[in-house]
């Protein structure tokens, strides 16, 4: 079987890039402790990525106990839940971040009222962008560690978000592809994407802070220590010491298992919906489905740390 799925900017190649036969998807790594939630009641949307979570009022504050298991809980399901959040506010916003970390401004997101916070409205004069699998920040050198977002106002239909497990990514590669890979490292560049947007002197200016970075492209997780797979379709460009045909070809295999429904959870959003994932071992795709419809969210970036 062969794949015709082209990277937008890249050619098509027709060669197998997909593991065939029975996956490997486990939750956590096989050493993890059991653990136990005393504070959540957890529903899983699949065996090993994404949960929801009932029983928690986020606009209450967060005690150490809870605070604990909320960052277990993403450890172990990567995103978690949690619908019918009618009183989260800003503060609430805030608060939650911070369990994980302080706060990361994209700079390529309006910013809302409040530093940190962005705001993301698209409607009939703004057509979604986002349709394409990626994880946020791995243009910077201390990618986001994870995000946490809120539905301020969505379609009747449709504006769904998905996420994929980059760690079963990795665990399903041949053996061959891991023992290739073990040592390489990428470069990633924001120019491709937001650059297209932006005159020369925007550009210019936004390089003396954002320059390409480099990251591994086999990460460990700077909490769990498990390997996963760190590129991605939309800012990862090049790896390191390969000649172009070649990198671009690995690219194409590398980037492409994120495409992998058992890799992967859906999300229907509803208003006051408070989704929370983790940037370094997800992926995700915003499905751009409703236009002309209004979709409006509230997002908070958690600064992460250098990758290795």
């Amino acid at each position: 079987m062969t794949t015709t799925l082209p990277i937008p900017g890249r050619p098509v190649i027709d060669k197998p890039l997909y593991h065939h036969g029975r996956r490997t998807l486990e939750r956590t790594a096989a050493d993890a402790p059991a653990v136990e939630y005393r504070t959540l009641r957890l529903s899983p949307l699949t065996p090993h990525i994404g949960a929801e979570i009932a029983g928690v009022d986020l606009s209450a504050p967060i005690d150490a106990e809870l605070a604990d298991e909320l960052r277990q809980a993403l450890l172990e399901w990567k995103v978690i839940f949690f619908p019918g959040q009618h009183s989260f506010d800003t503060d609430a916003h805030l608060a939650l971040a911070g369990v994980w970390g302080e706060p990361e401004p994209n700079p390529f997101f309006p910013r809302g009222n409040v530093v940190g916070v962005s705001r993301l409205a698209k409607d009939a004069m703004a057509v979604g962008r986002e349709n394409i699998w990626h994880s946020d920040h791995s243009f910077m050198a201390a990618p986001a560690l994870g995000s946490v977002l809120r539905s301020v106002e969505v379609p009747a239909a449709g504006g769904d978000t998905m996420w994929a497990d980059m760690y079963a990514a990795y665990d399903n590669l041949t053996d061959a592809t891991k023992q290739r890979i073990e040592a390489l490292t990428a470069v990633h560049d924001w120019l491709p994407t937001w650059g297209h947007t932006m005159t020369d002197e925007q550009v210019a200016a936004l390089r003396a802070t954002l320059p390409p970075v480099e990251h591994p492209v086999v990460v460990r997780h700077p909490r769990t220590g498990r390997k996963l797979l760190y590129v991605n379709e939309p800012f990862t460009t090049r790896i390191v010491g390969l000649p172009d045909d070649e990198s671009r070809d690995l690219l194409n295999e590398l980037a492409l298992q994120a495409r992998i429904p058992e890799y992967q959870v859906r999300f229907r959003w509803q208003p006051d919906s408070v989704v929370i994932w983790d940037n370094i071992a997800t992926q995700h795709y915003a499905v751009s489905d409703y236009y002309p419809r209004r979709r409006v969210m509230e997002r908070i970036a958690i600064a992460g740390v250098p990758l290795s």
